[in-house]
């Protein structure tokens, strides 16, 4: 037997108990599951193990009230019948090991590759407190992504969290590769919550494949798992985060998506008693959103950093539904993938300019933040008057700006689907190249300097005018 066979063996004899309290069933309610015997024994989120004949089921504490403990299993109750045994395991942890890199895994470090998975020797618990406020250290270097619009308009930095708030088939996944691929970081962790079992499969060969997977760590609960598994898939891949953040590694976190864990969360919350509140979510969900973001980002001195990237599926483009207004208050910056551009065939489909990056002006440079506003002052400017410009109604010369907007506007388009493999220089290099054809002037340093015929920001030409008079 090979020493890593060994050490796996021993840490799971380690985790043993040789006591379990053990009750039995009294009543099955729907889907909740009645036991009497274990109420002083059990706690709220601990894990209970039910058995019946052969058949072993799964299930968390939801409730204790009187001499009784609610349990909601982790499969449906069919089977059950009153009178099976069900003993109490423990509160659920987690025990990442390195060599979980490149494996595919459930919430309960169960493999779904088909390999053995080695388990390491430090539990850790699904729900943990994130470094201390006031330790934490501030955000870090701009992180090359391999996309032209994030090395330059949107940058991601070390120990950020973003947003990205897409409806279906809009090119989110795709996104979500390509960041997994070349986003600069030492290991990712991705969380695939809900998703279906052959999109998962679809995800790790085609759209990560070998490259992406070499450093990566996939937790998958696919839509037919139970709620309880749902939830916690997003949960156990912050934990598995979490493990490498605190030996000093920085970690790539994906989260695909937010909204599936906020449903999952309600199914139990339902169960467990909460009334639903504001468009069927509880009160509670908010606060297990936060509790998850917060779980990331800069870690203290001696330790790691967790950039994070968590999906909000967004119907109808609602960025005031429940869960998007949540994520939105508590992440540094948010993306926004628009339908039209996607039926336009340019991926990413991102909107610009209902996107913000928190990490900038200090992300940036002087020079490269003036390419940045004179960027998003053109496309800002061409937006508005689209409709107008389309329908032949706008004559050129009118206007300096929109002028230079429309001379802009097919470069920035393209800009934005842009690859940069060579990194964020290389990319603001294009940009001002882009800025300049269409009549920004600029100085050896990429500013922006007034027009010949017309100052580029607006107030700035009326300025110039007044002081002339």
């Amino acid at each position: 037997m090979e020493r890593t066979e060994l050490d796996n063996l021993a840490n799971r004899i380690a985790g043993l108990r040789p006591v379990q309290a053990v009750g039995r069933v009294q009543s099955v309610d729907g889907t909740v599951i009645w036991i009497r015997g274990l109420a002083h024994r059990a706690a709220i989120g601990d894990r209970l193990r039910l058995f019946h004949g052969a058949q072993v089921l799964g299930g968390d504490v939801l409730r204790i009230r009187d001499d009784l403990v609610a349990m909601l299993p982790d499969e449906g109750a069919e089977g059950v019948s009153q009178g099976d045994r069900v003993a109490v395991v423990g509160p659920p942890v987690l025990a990442p090991d390195d060599s979980w890199v490149g494996r595919v895994i459930d919430p309960y470090a169960r493999p779904l590759d088909g390999r053995p998975l080695t388990i390491g020797k430090e539990a850790r618990p699904f729900r943990a407190a994130p470094p201390a406020a006031a330790f934490r250290k501030p955000l870090g270097a701009r992180l090359a992504t391999g996309l032209a619009v994030f090395d330059t308009l949107l940058p991601i930095v070390r120990g950020q969290r973003i947003g990205l708030f897409a409806g279906s088939g809009v090119g989110k996944s795709r996104l979500l590769g390509s960041l997994t691929r070349d986003l600069q970081a030492d290991i990712v962790v991705l969380a695939l919550v809900g998703e279906r079992g052959r999109e998962v499969q679809d995800f790790v060969r085609t759209v990560l494949g070998p490259e992406g997977m070499a450093r990566t760590i996939v937790v998958a609960a696919t839509s037919d798992r139970s709620p309880l598994e749902r939830r916690r898939c997003p949960l156990a891949a912050m934990t598995i985060a979490e493990h490498f953040r605190d030996r000093g590694r920085h970690v790539l976190y994906l989260a695909d998506s937010i909204t599936r864990f906020a449903e999952a969360h309600r199914e139990v919350a339902i169960a467990a008693g909460e009334l639903p509140a504001l468009r069927g979510y509880p009160p509670s969900v908010a606060h297990q959103i936060m509790c998850l973001a917060e779980r990331a980002g800069p870690g203290t001195e001696a330790m790691g950093d967790i950039t994070a990237i968590f999906s909000v599926l967004v119907a109808g483009s609602d960025m005031d539904e429940p869960v998007a207004d949540v994520l939105r208050g508590v992440l540094d910056g948010h993306v926004v993938l628009d339908r039209q551009i996607a039926e336009r065939a340019r991926f990413p489909a991102v909107d610009l300019l209902r996107s913000v990056s928190r990490s900038l002006p200090e992300a940036a440079t002087e020079a490269e933040n003036r390419l940045i506003q004179q960027a998003r002052t053109l496309l800002g400017a061409y937006a508005r008057s689209e409709t107008m410009i389309r329908a032949g109604l706008y004559r050129d010369g009118e206007d300096a700006v929109l002028d230079q907007a429309i001379r802009a506007w097919p470069d920035l388009d393209a800009f934005l689907a842009e690859r940069s493999s060579a990194g964020p220089e290389n990319a603001f290099a294009r940009l001002r190249l882009i800025l300049r054809r269409a009549g920004v002037q600029l100085d050896n340093s990429g500013t922006a300097t007034p027009s010949r015929h017309r100052a580029m920001v607006p107030g700035v030409a009326d300025a110039a005018k007044n002081a002339a008079s």
